[in-house]
């Protein structure tokens, strides 16, 4: 049986204020292989600190995180970059697009801090955007794409790697219903294809189209 993609057990953050701030408190959380998971929670619920903690991007206080079945907590932090950037896309908000580079240049981009070869980049980036129907807009610059397309093009960055986990950050936040709706059918096509995928949102719009969804109050993760 193969390993989790996610596997956390007991895990807590606490920030070192005076009081100490506990932001997340014993979270328990599976995610399988596959799975279409939604994290979902009020502004202050440690939603962002439990990204942060899943993308690697900052460590807990205490307790385990297993991605793909390795620990991380313990992990020096070049050990750390190293597995967030081959095992881990990101989807945030913002498109982070370079307004001055094509959008076969923008997906190349994710392969240029890596140990990638160089030969054969661009033909990755466009089976990547092949993947999320852009390949007619590859030689455009993202200033003349949609919000929606934006977004798409962002999402094939991610898919760069071939990672195990899709982790997107409120990934509809700044798009119309019709662009949301285009963005979440990829996911579900996306899903389809056996990807893992996580979105953190406060759209109800958003974490219905996932197969399971956890809520986060107070640091507390309850599956619903």
């Amino acid at each position: 049986m193969p390993e989790p993609v996610i596997s956390l057990e007991g895990l807590c953050k606490e920030f070192p204020t005076d009081p100490p701030v506990r932001a997340l408190s014993e979270v328990f959380l599976r995610v399988e292989p596959g799975d279409y998971l939604a994290i979902v929670g009020p502004s202050g619920s440690g939603k962002s600190t439990l990204l942060n903690v899943l993308g690697l991007l900052d460590r807990p206080t205490s307790g385990s995180y297993r991605l793909d079945g390795i620990e991380t907590v313990s992990m020096r932090d070049g050990a750390r970059t190293r597995l967030r950037g081959s095992r881990i896309g990101f989807v945030f908000q913002s498109f982070h697009l370079l307004a001055h580079r094509s959008v076969a240049e923008n997906v190349q981009l994710a392969e240029v801090y890596g140990k990638h070869q160089r030969k054969g980049r661009r033909a990755r980036a466009l089976r990547a955007l092949e993947r999320v129907s852009l390949s007619h807009r590859v030689d455009f610059l993202p200033d003349r794409l949609s919000g929606g397309e934006r977004q798409r093009a962002a999402i094939a960055r991610a898919l760069m790697g071939e990672p195990a986990l899709l982790l997107c950050d409120e990934p509809t936040g700044n798009l119309d219903s019709h662009n949301t709706d285009a963005v979440l059918d990829l996911f579900d096509e996306l899903r389809d294809q056996g990807l893992t995928i996580v979105v953190i949102t406060h759209e109800t719009e958003v974490s219905s189209r996932a197969m399971r969804r956890v809520r986060i109050t107070d640091g507390l993760l309850v599956e619903e």
